[in-house]
């Protein structure tokens, strides 16, 4: 597929067009406390906005020998790191709190040109960067903390890992990247961040914020670069562990590189392919908003994005109708315009996907409810509408159903009853995010009991997972390492401590002949 094109009349049709904005000059890599630019790149990050591919939003050149100089200068300051007292820790991070914030309109016009997200949309998640330091020093701290038995004598300790490598996601390019290294920070490990190569200005921005809140040199690193510095950062033979977010196929990569070196901590979040079930005592309205605002926020781009709903088929041809009629209420357009709910994909290759997919569905005899369109009143960019299909057949083994799709796509299935419905929705290799709508408390349990999922709502989105809670998920969706609340767990280990007693033995083992 080729990259959507625009009508000649776009450029003048819409007062949202990115291509007076100016580039964002490239400081180079964050190492050991400065900015260094490679003296020898070896590539560039250089992309067009998904939003307006007139606005280069910048030159990064890339260098993958700063890897190791990245995980070198955290190794040095490790120790030193682990041994700061945890107040002292705290308040470090409280200082990058209050530089993110300084820095929230740069990093908002940053993100939603890198990424395409709109406006609103990139505010929240730059403002949500606060409340995980908030969360993290109170109730993630408090899983850490440790405890002791019978007066003393047994304890429970938590330790750092060391340097722990965060590989970060195009999607929420700060939020889920800052959610690892938070964590890891306030327990004592030194950080070497590999964001995703479609952010680097983005990321930057959070290394300026690092730098102007004062962390000893080499506690956090950043390197830009893309698959050959995430598989040098993630198979480095000087990392503790590996904290990503992204696809199944990068974290079976990751898993592999290290499957030589049990010690090496993975947490790995692979994304889903999540269902809804809808019965037939549902809130009608409050599921319809909640199933379509699931699927199509962030343009479908979330990992706990719905992908697909089954509906019991009592309500089954008035909740589709509905569906259909509902979704193109859902705006698509340019980041700027304050009336946008949705961007563009953020990458071609993403948008290429995405039409493949809406294709397989077709060839795959699911019918087409509703098509998705590149609007023609747009900058050029990656911008898909929606799209509603219906699964036909009892074949469950095609691309659409299976992958991961990242894109504004709902799949609609209908279910003879609450059982068959279970059924269909836990069909799938993944098991992130699932949501129940019904009236009935006690149906939800039984409904919830059924599927193998981490995140489970009732009468709520798929989207929006709170973080005082933990968040991961089964199957090909993760490997048991939840983050949000339960991160700081998989940043340290536990160590047991056994407190003997200075007195002369009082007995002995037997076969033991002691004394004089």
């Amino acid at each position: 597929m080729t990259a959507p094109s625009s009508s000649s009349s776009s450029a003048s049709s819409t007062s949202a067009s990115t291509s007076t904005y100016a580039p964002i000059a490239a400081l180079g890599d964050y190492l050991d406390g400065r900015f260094v630019l490679p003296a020898q790149p070896d590539g560039a990050i250089d992309t067009p906005s998904p939003a307006d591919f007139s606005d280069r939003v910048g030159c990064f050149p890339t260098a993958t020998a700063h890897v190791s100089a990245a995980v070198e200068a955290a190794r040095r300051a490790a120790p030193g790191w682990a041994a700061t007292p945890l107040a002292t820790r705290m308040e470090a991070l409280r200082r990058l709190k209050a530089a993110l914030a300084q820095r929230e309109e740069a990093i908002v016009a940053a993100m939603s040109r890198e990424v395409g997200k709109p406006t609103w949309e990139a505010r929240t998640e730059a403002r949500a960067l606060a409340a995980k330091v908030d969360i993290t020093l109170a109730e993630g701290m408090e899983l850490v903390r440790g405890f002791s038995l019978e007066g003393g004598r047994l304890e429970a300790r938590y330790r750092p890992l060391g340097v722990l490598a965060v590989i970060g996601p195009f999607n929420f390019p700060l939020h889920l990247a800052h959610g690892h290294i938070v964590p890891a920070l306030a327990t004592g490990n030194t950080v070497v961040f590999k964001p995703s190569e479609v952010a680097p200005a983005t990321a930057q921005l959070y290394a300026q914020a690092v730098d102007a809140a004062g962390l000893p040199p080499g506690v956090f690193n950043l390197v830009q670069g893309g698959g050959a510095a995430g598989a040098a950062l993630s198979g480095h033979a000087d990392v503790d562990g590996v904290l990503f977010t992204g696809s199944y196929a990068t974290g079976v990569r990751i898993i592999q590189a290290n499957a030589h070196r049990p010690g090496h901590m993975l947490a790995l979040e692979l994304g889903g392919k999540n269902a809804a079930v809808v019965l037939a005592d549902a809130p009608f309205e409050k599921s319809l908003y909640d199933v379509l605002y699931s699927a199509f926020i962030t343009a479908g781009q979330r990992c706990t994005a719905l992908s697909r709903v089954v509906v019991e088929r009592a309500i089954a041809d008035r909740f589709i109708e509905a569906l259909v009629q509902r979704a193109p209420g859902f705006r698509v357009g340019h980041h700027a315009r304050p009336d946008v709910f949705c961007g563009p994909l953020a990458t071609r290759a993403g948008f290429d996907k995405y039409r493949a997919l809406q294709q397989a569905a077709v060839e795959e005899g699911h019918e087409r409810l509703l098509a998705s369109t590149t609007p023609d009143d747009l900058p050029e960019g990656c911008y898909v509408t929606p799209a509603i299909h219906k699964v036909r057949g009892a074949a469950r083994t095609g691309r659409y159903l299976r992958e991961e799709l990242f894109g504004p796509d709902l799949a609609i299935e209908v279910a003879d009853d609450w059982e068959h419905a279970c059924r269909l929705a836990d069909d799938s290799d993944y098991g992130l995010a699932a949501a129940v709508f019904t009236g009935s408390e006690e149906r939800f349990e039984a409904v919830a009991a059924r599927l193998q999922s981490g995140c489970i709502t009732w009468n709520a989105p798929t989207v929006g997972s709170s973080s005082k809670l933990p968040f991961g998920g089964v199957r090909n969706s993760g490997n048991h390492r939840p983050a949000a609340l339960f991160s700081t767990l998989y940043c340290t280990y536990p160590v047991a401590v056994t407190k003997g007693s200075a007195e002369p033995p009082t007995t002995v083992a037997t076969g033991v002949r002691w004394g004089g």
